[in-house]
């Protein structure tokens, strides 16, 4: 039996995120952006996704408020998207879901390890630095490969 595409029936918070984020490359989308990535022709490079599939995706994540377009050409007219408040707000989650599957799914080292900028260490599962103890966000990481890259 398919599960239902929308959880109007249930009361809860982790459904409605599910209605929005919930699909593989909606996630993916998101990691991207935490990766700095902001044109649609590198999302796609990045991702390998069908054009049309990213296209979907990225207008779901505009009208939902988590990424914006904003111009940044105008003959012919280009976008980037760009994270919003909302969409960073969703940085722990994906570092969580990282740091979780590098544990359980990662059997040759994380294949991406996120370092802290200001003095190299790395980002911890309380999001602080292994080797300074700073309290780190996303603008005070950057992904390393790691050892299974």
């Amino acid at each position: 039996m398919a599960l239902p595409r929308t959880y109007e029936s249930q009361n809860c918070s982790i459904a409605r995120s599910l209605e929005v984020v919930g699909d593989r490359w909606t996630m993916l989308v998101i990691r991207t952006a935490f990766q700095g990535v902001r044109r649609f022709d590198d999302f796609q490079d990045e991702l390998g996704i069908a054009r049309n599939v990213l296209a979907n995706r990225l207008a779901r994540l505009c009208d939902e408020g988590i990424m914006r377009r904003v111009p940044y050409q105008e003959r012919p007219e280009r976008y980037e998207y760009r994270l919003t408040r909302k969409g960073v707000e969703l940085w722990p989650a994906v570092m969580t879901l990282m740091m979780w599957g590098d544990r359980h799914y990662a059997p040759d080292g994380p294949p991406l390890i996120i370092g802290h900028r200001g003095c190299g260490g790395t980002l911890t599962p309380r999001f602080t630095c292994d080797a300074c103890g700073a309290i780190l966000g996303p603008g005070d990481v950057e992904p390393r490969p790691g050892p299974a890259a």
